[in-house]
């Protein structure tokens, strides 16, 4: 049987409560999807700018690179000591009880989980969202039943339009899903307005704000939602070490909530039994290295302007971004700019929404930045 131990157990708890599914549908196929659209997520001659995936190109941090280092030798220890201390780190620094805090590999892995318990508590639900967004619990709550309700975003800011998600808020939903700050826009939505729509939403159902991209924002405690959750509202917080502190592809990442729905949520994935010693010891020793998160932002910030500028210089409008990454609408269709500025040697993603083809550039070294910006010369 080709059944990992976690499939063993997930395949058991649904057998047990009257659901049984496949292991395979717990897989994530958009991961497969992503590295067919996204060529340069898989290694490519002639590559100049990596600039399609949101990555942080300065990390991980010296600090977590030498904790790696350290704790290889102990691999062959499980690393629950260091999780609890993990876990303790993030529950002082967000101010809220440890039991508060669910550790993952990666904010993802925690998106499918949630996705799959609300699905399943509430059979013929559907997830509220905006569109666009980040579509990874949506797309794995579809895929075991569940409905999708989106709301388009606002016109000309193309910011979520909290009033009429609110609006649509009715039996049916299962659970709000908010993105902020949004991807693919970049846009971050104001703090105050999303407060209250979180404490008036949450009395009637569960709301899910996704903060992956939280510390590239001007004021990360002004925007995030971690005071509604600690006010006891039904919302949950997702985080993760994949982009600040630059560990994509080490996997680490944490949802905030209250312990109750943290562990029914566990139930379906997520945990520290998913973390490996060396990616544990890399959290603890980046998580509050003051030095590299400003460093990192400095260098974003550097890089966005370069953006902008770059942009304006080619005739291009583009979203004000609060992420690393930037949205701006292109003259061409989306999977033709994509692949002539491939042949440039410079990899980047595409949407279409609002009768309009977009470009999502993520922000790379300069180095990068200018390799995208020659290549925007001949594309254009």
């Amino acid at each position: 049987m080709n059944l990992n131990r976690r499939d063993w157990l997930r395949a058991s708890m649904l057998m047990g409560t009257g659901l049984v599914t496949a292991p395979a549908a717990y897989c994530e196929p958009w991961l497969d999807e992503a590295a067919t659209a996204v060529p340069a997520l898989a290694p490519k001659a002639g590559l100049k700018a990596r600039l399609s995936a949101n990555e942080n190109p300065y990390g991980p941090s010296p600090k977590a690179i030498k904790a790696i280092a350290e704790a290889s030798s102990e691999g062959f220890l499980y690393p629950f000591q260091y999780a609890g201390e993990l876990k303790k780190m993030i529950a002082a620094q967000e101010g809220v009880p440890e039991s508060h805090i669910l550790l993952s590999a990666g904010s993802g892995s925690l998106l499918t989980a949630a996705a799959l318990y609300y699905t399943y508590k509430q059979p013929g639900g559907a997830i509220l969202s905006a569109d666009p967004t980040y579509e990874q619990l949506m797309r794995a709550a579809v895929a075991h039943g569940a409905g999708w309700e989106k709301v388009p975003l606002t016109g000309g800011s193309y910011d979520h339009d909290l009033a009429e998600m609110e609006k649509r808020v009715s039996d049916k939903t299962s659970l709000v899903y908010v993105c902020n700050p949004n991807n693919p826009t970049g846009v971050t939505i104001d703090p105050v307005q999303l407060r209250a729509f979180v404490e008036r939403v949450s009395a009637k159902k569960p709301v899910f704000v996704d903060e992956a991209y939280i510390h590239y924002t001007s004021d990360p405690v002004k925007y995030s939602v971690i005071d509604n959750v600690k006010k006891g509202q039904d919302v949950l917080v997702a985080r993760t070490f994949s982009k600040i502190y630059g560990m994509a592809g080490l996997r680490m990442g944490y949802l905030v909530g209250k312990p109750e729905t943290l562990a029914a949520i566990m139930k379906w994935g997520g945990g520290p039994g998913e973390l490996s010693m060396t990616t544990i010891r890399a959290a603890l020793a980046c998580y509050k290295d003051e030095e590299f998160i400003k460093f990192s932002l400095g260098k974003g910030l550097e890089a966005r302007e370069f953006l902008y500028a770059t942009l304006k210089q080619n005739g291009y409008t583009y979203l004000p971004s609060g992420t690393n990454f930037v949205l701006f609408p292109i003259r061409m269709k989306g999977d033709a700019f994509i692949g002539k500025m491939m042949e440039q040697g410079v990899s980047v993603r595409q949407w279409k929404f609002d009768g309009q083809y977009w470009c999502r550039v993520s922000l790379g070294t300069m180095d990068q930045m200018k390799a995208f910006a020659d290549a925007l010369k001949v594309v254009s």
